[in-house]
């Protein structure tokens, strides 16, 4: 299982791609968590993390993905970061939109939701140019969607 982009590969975080890039990227809490979590419940399987890797130089750059399995309302939440150093490249957005694409062909999802800090101006413009809209802000934070488009 893998998703092809332009210029990124991104494989879904297994214990066996952690122990590959382990040496590489450095794993934030989120990716043993979903590690944790895909030990009881295999079905979770590309429903986390995914690790970015651009093709050129072949090299982990950040991860992306969902936070756990669609809902009962086929609703599920993103979520992403990109290295510092990759940042800027619109890598972010490549890597989203890959995995969104990813989420709607699987026929388990019929809307896509995300939440960023109304000060994290990248991340909003990100969300913004996968056609996402706000739909309120509270505390801090604005909250976003993207339904289906049944063509």
């Amino acid at each position: 299982m893998e998703i092809k982009t332009n210029r990124l590969l991104m494989i879904p975080c297994t214990p066996e791609s952690y122990k590959t890039f382990s040496g590489t990227y450095k794993m934030g809490p989120h990716i043993e968590m979903h590690l944790d979590e895909l030990k009881n419940n295999i079905e979770l399987k590309g429903w986390g993390v995914w690790f970015v890797i651009n093709q050129d130089p072949n090299s982990v750059i950040g991860d992306a993905g969902f936070k756990g399995k669609p809902n009962d309302q086929k609703v599920v939440e993103i979520g992403y970061g990109i290295n510092p150093d990759a940042q800027n490249n619109g890598f972010a957005t490549e890597a989203v939109n890959g995995i969104k694409d990813w989420a709607f062909a699987s026929g388990k999802v019929n809307k896509i939701v995300a939440e960023c800090s109304l000060e994290n101006i990248a991340s909003i413009r990100v969300l913004e140019k996968l056609g996402m809209r706000r739909t309120f802000s509270k505390e801090g934070f604005i909250y976003w969607e993207l339904p289906h488009k049944v063509l």
